[in-house]
C-alpha cells in the first residue's frame, strides 16, 4: 500500500521525535560533564539578521546561521531575538523587525519573520512553526515570536514540544512537534494585567518545581504562575521595574531579571528584595540608553548579559568587573568582533533556558 501524505507526514514527525530526543539525552549527559571553564558563546545578533557562536578567547565565529537577508527563508532569519542550542541543533526565534530599525529594507511595514526553528548543524531547517512572513493567530502561525524554549517534558505533557513567547497575540503557547498547540497562557489578542492576561510577554521560562516564570514585558513585571494558570508570584523588584525583558529562576531561589528600560540587572529574593544590581550604561562612550535585553546568571557566578544598543555582550562578575566583551561598545558593525543590537547570549553547555536542577 502507497503511504498517504498523513502517513509520511506522521512518520517523518516521529522519527523527528525519536531523533531529538536521543540528541537531547546525549547532551543531558554531555551538560553534566561541562568544566567551568568558558565555552563558545551562542548570539542573537538581531539586526544584522543572524545567529552565531563565537569563541571567546578570539572572538571569531565558530558558526553562523542567517544570510544577512531581511527577508525570511531557509537560509535567513530576520530580526532574530533568541537562540539555544540543545545537542547539535540550534532552536531559534525569528522575531522580525519593525519599520525605522536597522536590518530592515520596508521602512513601511517592515520585516516579519514570524517563525520559530530548529536547524541542523549543516544549517538545514528540520523543524517549524509559523509561516514565513506571516503575522496570524490561527493554526501554525504566529506573531512576533520573541523567545522559545525546547522541552522534553512539562506539567502534563511529555515531548518533546517547544515553548513559544509570542508576544505580538499576548500570550505563551506550547507546541508538540506536529504543530499542536497543548498548552496556552495569555487570552489571545488581548493585553491586560488580569487573570490569563499578558502585555507583550517576552520569555517563558520552567522553573525545577513545574512553574512557569514569565517576563510580562509592558506590565513590569515578573510572574510565576502554575500550568493551571495560577498566580503565585509577582516580582516587581519593589514597584521599580520598567520592561522586564527577560526573566530565570537562579540555583539560590532569587530571580534574576533583565530591567530593560531602566537599562539595569537585578537581582530580586523571594519577598521581591533587590539583593543585586548591575547598570549598562554607566562605562564611559556607553549609550545613554542601551536597553539592556537579555541576562543570564552563569555557572562560574558571573551574569551575561545581551546590551542590545551598546551593540555588546558582555560577562561580569559579581562585583561588576567586566572579564568578556564581544562586540565593541556603542559601535554596530558585522565585521570581526562587531554586532548590531544583539538581543541574546548564551554560553552553550552552560545556560540553555532550564533552570536548576535541570
Amino acid at each position: 500500500m502507497t503511504p498517504t501524505p498523513l502517513t509520511k507526514k506522521l512518520v517523518h514527525v516521529t522519527a523527528l521525535a525519536l531523533a531529538i530526543a536521543g540528541i537531547v539525552s546525549g547532551a543531558l549527559y554531555a551538560r553534566a560533564a561541562v568544566a567551568q571553564d568558558s565555552g563558545p558563546m551562542l548570539i542573537s545578533d538581531q539586526f544584522n539578521n543572524r545567529v552565531i557562536e563565537v569563541d571567546p578567547a578570539t572572538h571569531k565565529v565558530l558558526w553562523q546561521f542567517g544570510n544577512g537577508s531581511d527577508i525570511p527563508g531557509p537560509h535567513s532569519v530576520v530580526g532574530v531575538n533568541d537562540a539555544e542550542r540543545f545537542g547539535s541543533l540550534t532552536l531559534i526565534s525569528g522575531t522580525g523587525t519593525p519599520p525605522g530599525l536597522p536590518g530592515c529594507s520596508n521602512t513601511v511595514n517592515g520585516c516579519p519573520d514570524n517563525r520559530v526553528f530548529i536547524v541542523d548543524p549543516a544549517g538545514g531547517i528540520i523543524w517549524q512553526y509559523g509561516q514565513a512572513g506571516v503575522t496570524g493567530a490561527g493554526p501554525d502561525q504566529l506573531n512576533t515570536p520573541v523567545q522559545s524554549l525546547f522541552l522534553v517534558s512539562f506539567p502534563g505533557h511529555f515531548g518533546p514540544n517547544v515553548l513559544i513567547t509570542d508576544q505580538g497575540n499576548q500570550r505563551i503557547i506550547l507546541v508538540n512537534l506536529n504543530h499542536q498547540i497543548l498548552w496556552q497562557y495569555g487570552t489571545t489578542g488581548v493585553s491586560g494585567d488580569g487573570p490569563n492576561q499578558l502585555n507583550s510577554p517576552n520569555s517563558a521560562e520552567v522553573l525545577s518545581n513545574g512553574h512557569i516564570l514569565i517576563a510580562d514585558e509592558n506590565n513590569n513585571r515578573a510572574i510565576e504562575i502554575k500550568s493551571n494558570g495560577q498566580l503565585v508570584m509577582q516580582f516587581t523588584a519593589g514597584g521599580t521595574l520598567s520592561g522586564v525583558a527577560f526573566a530565570s529562576r537562579l540555583s539560590n531561589g532569587d530571580t534574576l531579571i533583565t530591567d530593560s528600560n531602566n537599562n539595569r540587572i537585578v537581582e530580586v529574593n523571594g519577598s521581591d528584595q533587590i539583593v543585586w544590581q548591575y547598570f549598562t550604561n554607566t562605562q564611559a562612550g556607553s549609550n545613554p540608553d542601551p536597553l539592556p535585553t537579555r541576562a543570564v546568571r552563569l555557572q562560574n557566578g558571573d551574569t551575561l548579559i545581551s546590551d542590545q544598543f551598546n551593540n555588546r555582550v558582555i560577562e561580569i562578575t559579581k562585583a561588576g568587573k567586566i572579564v568578556f566583551q564581544q562586540g565593541e561598545l556603542n559601535v554596530p558593525g558585522d565585521g570581526f568582533n562587531q554586532l548590531d543590537g544583539p538581543y541574546d547570549a548564551k554560553e552553550i553547555g552552560d545556560f540553555t533556558g532550564l533552570t536548576p536542577p535541570f
